[in-house]
């Protein structure tokens, strides 16, 4: 129901009553029944006509609401919110004006970007009218124009991003549309608030190369890193052969222990080179340990 419907109806329903009263009360004021009767129709003509002319006259706004009044065909104000009167049979409201913040989804289908890929973008623009009269005056539905005027916004701003721009610096990207749709819209008494991309859609057979692509990136790390973790190993059994050559009792020491546990694991079997028993001061310990270990098993 329109705002101020109801009080209109009210106003008119009490005006009509008022009338019929009047009317009553003048028939019976009458020496005649031809007067009474004549006299009641014109009082009710003027009581309808009054109660017409008052309902048309009443308006009511939303507090987010502004009204746009024209008279005799020229702006006049803009009234509201709350309750105004206008002149009837001279001024019209021609339009009512939302001020609320306003959410439009957008789309660009099959846009090229700067490296001609093809993609699909989602977008949502959120904007408010901030001037009334120019809203109403100074464009033709400008809902319709301004969904409009982000479409294209969001068609040239994709033109002119790569695609890796649109898919990892989307932050960016919707500043650039907010700057370039305010921009279009300002004149019309809009502001927008801000600009966000919901989703970016591009071919099947892009995603599954840029899939490919992804893991021989992260093959190519691993390797990276399993190379660069040999390095620290070597650096420290570099680190470590300098202090056991300074100190034969440590590197045999340290054999031992090696030896040790590598055989009191049950049915191990440590194969260990010659040339490593005379490095560690070792001799024939080692392979007697070997032998004493595999007669147990």
């Amino acid at each position: 129901m329109p705002a101020g419907s109801g009080i209109r109806f009210t106003v008119w329903l009490l005006t009509v009553c008022l009338g019929a009263a009047l009317a009553l009360a003048a028939y019976a004021t009458t020496n005649t029944i031809a007067t009474g009767i004549t006299l009641a129709v014109l009082v009710s003509i003027v009581t309808l006509a009054a109660a017409f002319s008052l309902g048309f006259a009443i308006r009511i706004v939303n507090q987010w609401q502004r009204a746009i009044v024209l008279r005799v065909g020229k702006f006049l104000s803009v009234r509201g919110p709350g309750l105004f009167f206008i002149t009837p049979f001279v001024e019209t409201v021609a339009y009512v004006i939302d001020l609320r913040t306003i959410a439009t989804a957008f789309r660009a289908e099959q846009t090229m970007t700067s490296d001609t890929v093809p993609v699909d973008v989602d977008a949502v623009l959120f904007w408010r009218v901030t001037d009334p009269q120019r809203a109403a005056l100074e464009v033709e539905k400008y809902a319709d124009a301004v969904a409009m005027a982000a479409q294209t916004a969001l068609r040239d701003v994709i033109g002119r991003a790569t695609l890796a721009a649109i898919l990892g610096e989307r932050q960016d990207i919707d500043k650039n549309l907010r700057t370039v749709i305010d921009t279009r819209t300002q004149p019309w008494g809009i502001r927008v608030e801000s600009v966000e991309l919901r989703d970016v859609k591009i071919p099947l057979e892009l995603q599954a190369a840029m899939s490919r692509q992804a893991q021989a990136e992260r093959e190519r790390q691993a390797r990276v890193i399993l190379g660069e973790s040999e390095v620290q190993i070597a650096e420290r059994f570099n680190e470590a052969a300098k202090v056991y050559a300074g100190n034969p009792t440590a590197l045999h020491l340290r054999a031992m222990n090696m030896l040790y546990e590598g055989l009191k694991e049950k049915g191990a079997l440590m194969i260990v080179p010659s040339s490593a028993l005379d490095s560690m001061s070792l001799g024939n310990i080692g392979g007697l340990a070997a032998l004493g270990k595999a007669g147990q098993i």
